[in-house]
C-alpha cells in the first residue's frame, strides 16, 4: 500500500511529497554523502512531488558532474538529488521527511568512496 510521505528542508522554503510503499534506505559512504549524513531513499520521477521553492534550490555537482546535489539556498538542507548511478531517479534524503523514525529502519551501505565498483556490484545485484 503506497503511503504519501511530507518533506521539507529545515526553513520550509523547499517542501516536497513522496510517494513508496516501502522505504528501504542507504547511506553512501562518497566523500560528500560522508560528510553530509545524509539516508537516501531512490524513487522515480513520478514518486516524487516538489511541492513549493524550486526556485530556492541551488545545485552542486562535483567530479563526473553527473549527479545532481539540490540544497536549498537559504538553510543549506539538502532534501535530495539525482544520483550518478541513474541520474533519471531520484534519491531523498530521508532525515528531511517529517514523520520518519529513523531508528525502525534498516540502512543499508553503498561503498561510495569506491564508486565504480560499488556502482558495478549494485547494477549487478540489480539483475
Amino acid at each position: 500500500m503506497s503511503h504519501t510521505y511530507q518533506g521539507s528542508c529545515h526553513c520550509g522554503s523547499v517542501q516536497f511529497e513522496l510517494q513508496a510503499e516501502e522505504l528501504p534506505v542507504m547511506e553512501c559512504t562518497c566523500t560528500i554523502c560522508r560528510r553530509r549524513g545524509a539516508i537516501w531513499h531512490g524513487t522515480t520521477e513520478p514518486n516524487l512531488r516538489i511541492l513549493k521553492g524550486q526556485d530556492d534550490l541551488v545545485l552542486y555537482q562535483y567530479h563526473t558532474n553527473t549527479a545532481k546535489h539540490y540544497f536549498c539556498r537559504h538553510c543549506g538542507v539538502h532534501p535530495f538529488g539525482r544520483p550518478r548511478l541513474d541520474p533519471n531517479l531520484w534519491v531523498v534524503n530521508v532525515r528531511c521527511i517529517d514523520e520518519i523514525d529513523l531508528s525502525t529502519l534498516k540502512v543499508g551501505v553503498f561503498d561510495g568512496a569506491h564508486w565504480e565498483e560499488a556502482a558495478a556490484a549494485f547494477l549487478r545485484s540489480r539483475k
